[in-house]
């Protein structure tokens, strides 16, 4: 999978904080998300669907399935290099409401 940074939806003060700790947002415990994969003949269906409604406004397509690197999670950067998202290892931090 390649995830494009760009799109994923992290709320300004999120992104503030983070960078004030040093802690990097796609490990930071969350909730109330969904995370959908689906044929992307689907996506801009399931897009609309999903920001129709009112918890669904800040809904984005984030990312695809690749057959490149398979059986790893990629981040294309806002530099435009790729990272590899690797799971979370020790403990997970705080959730930051």
């Amino acid at each position: 999978m390649v995830i494009e940074e760009e799109k994923v939806p992290v709320p300004e003060s999120v992104k503030g904080i983070s960078e004030l700790l040093g802690l990097d947002p796609l490990y930071l415990a969350n909730e109330g998300k969904l995370i959908a994969i689906c044929p992307p003949n689907e996506a801009e269906r399931l897009l609309e669907v999903m920001k129709s409604h009112p918890l669904g406004r800040n809904a984005e397509i984030m990312g695809r399935v690749t057959e490149e690197n398979r059986k790893r999670v990629t981040l294309h950067t806002l530099i435009g290099g790729h990272r590899i998202l690797d799971m979370l290892t020790g403990g997970q931090h705080p959730r930051i409401c």
